[in-house]
């Protein structure tokens, strides 16, 4: 098991080459809106950990690693993208994901978005599904607390602050996933879905989505 938690915590490491440090998953747009603090950046994450993209993404995690056909659900969670840079963001960095991950183990990873990318390459480890769940979770807060930091006059402290703040949701969310089926792939964060469709045509930005 050990072996196993080491290599999730590779693959699911900012270092790992999925390039997840260029996506704000529409916070960039918040932030141009008014999120300008840690509380208002943190309240934003956990809806859509709660509510949105997070929800989603830990859902068809987990039905791809309890072994539901990993080529549907990729289709459903493609479908269910709310914008073209949802799309554009989730493709793109399970392409990444899956070629590292094949180069790295030699066992064909087929392209997919990222959350059934992950759940595909991880049913072979030893790990409970909740604990894989909930450290995708906190790698996904954990790259959008980093963008905001990036953004915002937002110190180090404060941003780690924020990040531990939200382990309780995440660890709430993954427990809810482990158990949810194809019809719980719903979101009800409208905010954040307008935020991503409204950053396509923002004039200035630092992050792709």
């Amino acid at each position: 098991m050990m072996l196993s938690r080491l290599t999730l915590i590779q693959w699911l490491s900012p270092a790992f080459p999925t390039g997840g440090f260029a996506y704000s998953h529409g916070l960039e747009q918040a932030m141009v809106d008014g999120a300008r603090d840690a509380d208002a950046v943190r309240a934003w994450v956990s809806d859509v950990l709660r509510r949105g993209g997070g929800w989603t993404d830990a859902v068809a995690l987990s039905l791809t690693v309890r072994g539901e056909d990993a080529d549907e659900l990729a289709d459903l969670v493609r479908a269910q993208a709310g914008s073209a840079e949802r799309l554009t963001e989730t493709m793109d960095q399970g392409r990444a994901f899956a070629q590292t991950v094949e180069a790295l183990t030699g066992s064909p990873q087929p392209l997919r978005p990222l959350p059934v990318a992950v759940g595909f390459a991880v049913r072979g480890l030893d790990l409970p599904h909740a604990d894989i769940i909930a450290h995708y979770l906190h790698a996904f807060a954990a790259n959008l607390i980093s963008a905001a930091t990036r953004f915002l006059p937002l110190g180090q402290a404060q941003a780690q602050q924020a990040l531990a703040a939200l382990h309780p949701l995440i660890a709430e969310v993954a427990a809810l996933a482990v158990q949810a089926g194809r019809d719980a792939l719903e979101t009800g964060c409208f905010g954040a879905d307008l935020a991503a469709m409204r950053h396509e045509t923002l004039d200035v930005r630092i992050f792709r989505t």
